[in-house]
């Protein structure tokens, strides 16, 4: 028997993907017979249709549509409420070994299904082949870790001491009850995955919005959690438009938590809102500034490497991507002739295709959002990029070249503002200190880099970056590539709002709360006990 393809990773090389692109291209040429589908919302198990419907279209390819959903309502909404509701007492009273078991059973589908998955994540999100098929091991993975945590944890069970030899306590996390689950663009399976599994398997029921731009990938992870026999009450499936869906999912009073990824404003706007009569938890990823420090002392080959992996990588449409850094001046110019020579070889392209490395921007928005950023870099100097590809395969598509900008003053806007794209501003500095001043001067704090051969450096910089996720000299991800189990992703400050990450060993527990219990022996149980 051959040994099994290893897994791929965000930071897998071109090597580690060769062996899987012939399954992939069976995928994405099987995945032409779905073109055009009418997709259904999942309601309590039911499929419902016959609602105005958008187009979902591939941002490398505007002319083709890959399929058109349901625009929800205010109806459907209440609708998949009630059915959560309706399945929240017999989801949250089963044995949490059961649903542990049914989790880990959709984590299979989804690797069993990976090439499909990957297929349309490709399409619909803009993704490269191992970017995709990376989001989609990491989201089994993610439900694989969360399933293990509540296993670890004896269903989060936990025997108290007692002042009374009479009295038994115990300290008991029980779920809250109806979760909305609203989900980002950029990683439409992997964190949908994890946020809902995360709810589901601490027992709490389910109402999932995927993103616009991308709900299929929403709609065939419902269908992996469905078939892996999760309860329709139990996970619900509504698309539709965050003003009418989202709005009133976030405002619904039966909903008990909500769990969200996306931009800073509009998470603390839920964050602000969403607590009304009484406090509910909302979980919030926010997005980040992410900066990579190279000192002196860097392997510049590495910090090349990792960098360029990080800003560019999927179009830098990722809240860890890198777009800033902060170099030591006698390194400066060595570095920047690398990090241009190295970037000039980004493969731009039609993303299903081997040889790209970076496909498209989400959609016009983001592209206007480039035009801006480029506008507003006149004080500084534009190394390379710069501009929108519009010629030959390239024009019915929103790409945008790799850009990378210097000579901009070190409190400059393009230092400050997340883009999403892959713009990368860069600056020098003369000193490890200061470098850290800049990096931490921002309101994120998701993810940071650094690259030196100095492990004094390397101390001093995990113990004063105000960040979730530190790297240090990661060549394969600057800022980039946090695993379920191996790294918590977890925001500072404006990138998050509960202190604990997704990824780590505290997630579940956040769909949680504490209840003790305490029981009284009699006197006949407490001469027993006494006796035993």
């Amino acid at each position: 028997m051959s040994a099994p393809a290893p897994k791929i990773t965000y930071t897998a090389t071109p090597e580690q993907i060769e062996a899987m692109h012939g399954e992939f291209d069976e995928a994405l040429e099987a995945i032409k017979a779905d073109y055009g589908a009418t997709y259904p919302m999942i309601i309590n198990g039911e499929e419902i249709t016959g609602r105005e419907t958008f187009d979902v279209r591939p941002p490398a390819d505007r002319t083709i549509v890959l399929g058109s959903f349901q625009k929800g309502t205010t109806e459907d909404v209440d609708r998949a409420v009630a059915a959560a509701n309706a399945a929240f007492p017999d989801w949250s009273g089963r044995p949490w070994r059961a649903r542990v078991d049914l989790v880990r059973k959709a984590a299979e589908l989804i690797r069993e299904r990976k090439y499909r998955l990957s297929a349309f994540l490709i399409h619909e999100s803009g993704k490269s082949r191992a970017e995709a098929i990376g989001e989609i091991e990491e989201g089994a993975d993610l439900l694989d870790e969360y399933a293990r945590q509540v296993e670890a944890s004896d269903g989060f069970r936990t025997p108290m001491g007692s002042l009374d030899p009479r009295e038994k306590n115990v300290s008991i996390l029980r779920p809250f009850g109806v979760w909305a689950v609203l989900a980002p663009f950029n990683f439409p399976h992997a964190l949908s995955a994890g946020m809902a599994s995360g709810a589901m398997v601490a027992g709490n029921t389910v109402v999932f919005k995927p993103a616009s731009a991308t709900p299929i990938s929403g709609y065939e992870l419902a269908r992996c959690f469905l078939d892996a026999g999760i309860p329709g009450g139990v996970f619900n499936f509504v698309s539709g438009s965050g003003e009418t869906v989202g709005e009133r999912l976030v405002n619904h009073p039966d909903i008990e938590g909500a769990v969200f990824t996306g931009s800073k404003e509009i998470g603390m706007d839920l964050y602000r809102s969403f607590a009304t009569n009484y406090p509910r938890p909302i979980l919030t990823e926010m997005g980040g500034k992410n900066p990579t420090i190279v000192t002196k002392h860097a392997d510049l080959d590495k910090a090349v490497e990792g960098v360029a992996r990080s800003a560019f990588g999927f179009s830098g449409q990722k809240c860890s991507a890198c777009s800033r850094v902060y170099m030591e001046r006698p390194v400066y110019d060595d570095f920047m002739d690398r990090m241009i020579e190295r970037s000039r070889k980004i493969v731009v392209g039609d993303p299903a295709k081997r040889e790209v490395f970076m496909g498209p921007v989400i959609d016009d928005g983001a592209v206007e959002r480039f035009e801006e950023a480029v506008k507003s870099a006149g004080d500084g100097k534009v190394q390379l990029g710069g501009g929108q590809l519009t010629d030959g395969e390239y024009a019915e598509g929103t790409f945008v070249e790799p850009t990378i900008v210097d000579g901009l003053p070190l409190d400059h806007d393009l230092f400050k503002r997340e883009l999403f794209l892959p713009f990368l501003a860069v600056g020098a500095v003369d000193s490890l200190d200061q470098a850290l001043e800049e990096a931490n001067d921002t309101e994120y704090g998701l993810t940071a880099g650094i690259f030196s051969e100095d492990e004094g450096e390397i101390a001093t910089f995990f113990d004063r970056i105000i960040a979730g996720a530190v790297y240090a000299n990661r060549s394969g991800g600057a800022t980039t590539g946090a695993w379920p189990g191996c790294q918590s992703f977890c925001g500072w400050k404006g990138s998050g709002s509960s202190g604990k990450g997704g990824l780590g060993p505290y997630y579940v527990q956040q769909f949680l709360r504490e209840q003790n219990q305490t029981r009284v022996v009699g006197d006949e149980d407490q001469q027993r006990i006494v006796g035993e």
